[in-house]
């Protein structure tokens, strides 16, 4: 028994990228306990982190039918973590101090178990044989979890049909979005992993318009399910565009 067999490369990809995603969670939960970071700034750092840390260990993975199967099981195990602590079953001060806004443990069952939802699903649905999971996480990641933080340090102009959001907090959403989008979706594809190479021009637009409708989405009077609601967005529109010939191919 080697790597060369898929089954325990996949197997020992997915106790790395489970240590890996564990290791930077303690990390900024251990950083907010101890008042280095603020709970806010732990929160988003997990929000923004986990990610492309979870997105760069998919390239240890075999190309096994079962390789996204084992891959969702980070998430799902720590998403399942978060719903415990959310419902008092597990008790986790450190948890809760570092993903919660006031400290209460119920917050936990709304923003962050949608965050690892939309992972789950996305691996699922999507692995890496396609852009369009790829660009909705990082959507969520990149331009999301930047939004809210240079929104609430340095957002003073307030946007008018949602005065909880900033102009600045929405330019860093897009900025965010358009970068984290950008590296990952052309790292796969020159890495090979799509059936059909991407045209760098229509891409790079098409992960503008679609960066720039997610920022509209974000910016809307909507609490606690933008993660659910910019992804949603990203993959409708990354199908309508794939639909009307806009795009490279039929990822989908």
């Amino acid at each position: 028994m080697s790597l060369s067999n898929p089954f325990v490369r996949d197997i020992g990809a997915t106790i790395l990228t489970f240590v890996l995603c564990l290791a930077w969670l303690r990390l900024m939960d251990y950083f907010a306990h101890r008042k280095m970071i603020t709970q806010h700034l732990s929160r988003k750092l997990i929000h923004i982190g986990t990610g492309p840390l979870f997105l760069l260990c998919w390239l240890f993975y075999s190309s096994s039918p079962a390789a996204r199967w084992l891959a969702s099981l980070v998430p799902l195990a720590i998403t399942a973590q978060f719903a415990l602590v959310g419902m008092g079953i597990i008790r986790d001060p450190a948890a809760v101090q570092a993903m919660s806004r006031s400290g209460d443990r119920r917050e936990i069952l709304r923003g962050p178990l949608y965050y690892g939802i939309v992972f789950i699903a996305a691996t699922l649905v999507f692995w890496r044989e396609s852009p369009v999971g790829i660009l909705a996480l990082m959507l969520m990641c990149g331009g999301d979890g930047l939004a809210d933080v240079v929104g609430r340090n340095w957002g003073i102009k307030r946007i008018p049909w949602n005065t909880g959001k900033s102009w600045m907090g929405s330019l860093a959403m897009f900025a965010g979005s358009l970068v984290f989008s950008l590296i990952f979706v052309f790292l796969f594809s020159n890495l090979g992993y799509y059936s059909v190479p991407l045209i760098p021009v229509q891409t790079a637009l098409v992960l503008t318009f679609i960066a720039l409708v997610a920022t509209l989405v974000e910016s809307l009077p909507i609490r606690d399910v933008d993660n659910i609601t910019t992804t949603l967005s990203a993959i409708v529109l990354s199908w309508l565009m794939i639909q009307l010939g806009l795009w490279s191919a039929n990822f989908l």
